[in-house]
């Protein structure tokens, strides 16, 4: 099993607030609001969540689950907060419900990318990652081993 790092508080942009209605070393349920947007968030780290089993989490990888809209902006919003908050997170993940074109547009909008599609128990989701510079690139040098 993965050791799971404590999840992070999140400090969102000045237009933004969130109220903390559960925090957990593991999940949190925040209430965020701001200009025109009003949506109940749910961030845990994949590795203790519903994804764990789904993927190669890594032990600092945030799944955010957004009910509200405009989804676009609060992604790009909560995810660049999840970078600042937590640097050695390598991937924040969205699922959307398979096959809902709409909420993958979105996520993509707000800077995500599709991976793969993951059936779990109860429900079948599409897997969208926003992942920072360092993760995505890559050193065309091949014959040069990066330190690490």
């Amino acid at each position: 099993m993965t050791a799971v790092p404590p999840l992070p508080l999140l400090d969102l942009d000045a237009d933004w607030q969130a109220t903390v209605q559960a925090w957990t070393r593991s999940a949190g349920r925040l209430h965020v609001h701001g200009d025109g947007v009003n949506a109940d968030v749910r961030v845990e780290r994949c590795a203790a969540g519903r994804l764990r089993d789904s993927y190669p989490v890594g032990s600092h990888d945030m799944e955010l689950r957004v009910c509200g809209e405009p989804l676009a902006e609060i992604l790009r919003t909560l995810a660049d907060a999840v970078t600042k908050a937590d640097p050695q997170c390598r991937r924040v993940v969205y699922a959307a419900p398979e096959g809902d074109l709409e909420r993958v547009a979105a996520a993509e909008s707000a800077g995500f990318r599709y991976v793969v599609d993951v059936d779990l128990a109860d429900e079948q989701l599409s897997l969208l990652v926003a992942e920072p510079d360092r993760v995505t690139t890559t050193d065309m040098d091949l014959g040069h081993v990066p330190e690490t």
